[in-house]
C-alpha cells in the first residue's frame, strides 16, 4: 500500500562500469564535447521531506556526493557486489562524520557477505569517534522493509546468469544491470510514474539489456515515464539516440533529478 508522498529520484551515474570517457579510447563517444555523454558510474538517491535513501556506492561516490551536494543519508541499499557498485564504500565515513552515528545498509544475504569479506573493518566498531572509517549496519534482504516512513520493495532480477535485485519505493523502480526478470518480478512493477532501466549499448550482451531489449521491456512494463542508465560508450552519442526514442522515454543523464508523486 503506497501513500501520498512527495519523491524525488536524483542521477549521481548513468554510466557502466567503465564510466564514459573510456581510459585510452578515442572514440566519437568518448571525445564527445557534449556533458551529457560524460558518465560516472551507475547509482541515483532518492529523496522524500524526511528521508534520503543512496542505492549503490560507485567508485565515484565522492565526486557524485560532491556534486549532489549531499550531505545526509538514512540508509544505503546495494542492487549485487560488484565493484562498480560497491568499491566506493569507504567514502561512506564522510557521512557517518556528519551524523555522528551508524549508517544503515540493505543487502541481500550472498552480497553481505561480499561486502563483509571485503570492508571487514566497515562493520567492526574499532574507533573511539566517527568518520575515521565507516561504521555501518548490515540488514539482509528478505522482502519489503522501512527506511523511516519509505517502504522499499526489493524486486528480484537476474544480472546473466546473477541473481540481483532492483528497488522500488513508492512509484519508483531502479532496475541497473538487468538481463532478465521472473513474472513475479513483472507484478511488483505495475503502476509506477518512474522507471529506470538498464540499456547498455546497441549490440547484444550476454548480462545487460540492450537499447532496443530495454524499449521492449519499457513498453511491458508501462511507466508514465522511463529513464535509461549504465549506458556504456557503445550505446552511441547523446544526441543521436534521443530524437529516436518514445515520447516518454529520456536517456539519463548525471546530476538531473526529478520528482514524483506516491
Amino acid at each position: 500500500m503506497f501513500f501520498l508522498v512527495t519523491l524525488s529520484l536524483q542521477f549521481l551515474g548513468t554510466g557502466t562500469s567503465t564510466g564514459v570517457p573510456v581510459i585510452g579510447c578515442d572514440c566519437h563517444v568518448c571525445r564527445s564535447d557534449d556533458s551529457r555523454d560524460r558518465r560516472l558510474r551507475s547509482s541515483v538517491v532518492i529523496r522524500s521531506d524526511e528521508t534520503t535513501i543512496l542505492i549503490d556506492t560507485t567508485p565515484d561516490l565522492r565526486e557524485q556526493a560532491l556534486q549532489a551536494d549531499l550531505r545526509q543519508l538514512d540508509a544505503v541499499l546495494f542492487t549485487h557486489a560488484h565493484a562498480d557498485h560497491t568499491a566506493g564504500l569507504d567514502e561512506l565515513r564522510s557521512f557517518n562524520a556528519l551524523q555522528n552515528e551508524h549508517i544503515p545498509v540493505w543487502a541481500t544475504r550472498e552480497t553481505g557477505v561480499e561486502l563483509e569479506s571485503r570492508f571487514a573493518y566497515a562493520f567492526a566498531d574499532t574507533f573511539p569517534r566517527y568518520g575515521l572509517k565507516p561504521d555501518l549496519t548490515l540488514s539482509h534482504i528478505m522482502g519489503p522493509f522501512q527506511v523511516n516512513e519509505l517502504t522499499v520493495t526489493p524486486i528480484p532480477i537476474m544480472h546473466g546468469r546473477l541473481p540481483i535485485v532492483g528497488f522500488r519505493i513508492g512509484d519508483i523502480a531502479y532496475l541497473t544491470d538487468l538481463k532478465t526478470y521472473p513474472e513475479s518480478s513483472a507484478d511488483l512493477l505495475k503502476g509506477l510514474d518512474i522507471l529506470v532501466i538498464t540499456a547498455l549499448r546497441q549490440d547484444p550482451h550476454p548480462a545487460h539489456l540492450t537499447l532496443a531489449e530495454s524499449l521492449l521491456e519499457i513498453e511491458r512494463i508501462a511507466p508514465k515515464r522511463a529513464f535509461l542508465t549504465h549506458i556504456s560508450h557503445d550505446f552511441g552519442l547523446y544526441k543521436d539516440v534521443a530524437d529516436s526514442l518514445p515520447a516518454h522515454v529520456q536517456i539519463g543523464i548525471d546530476g538531473k533529478r526529478f520528482t514524483s508523486n506516491h
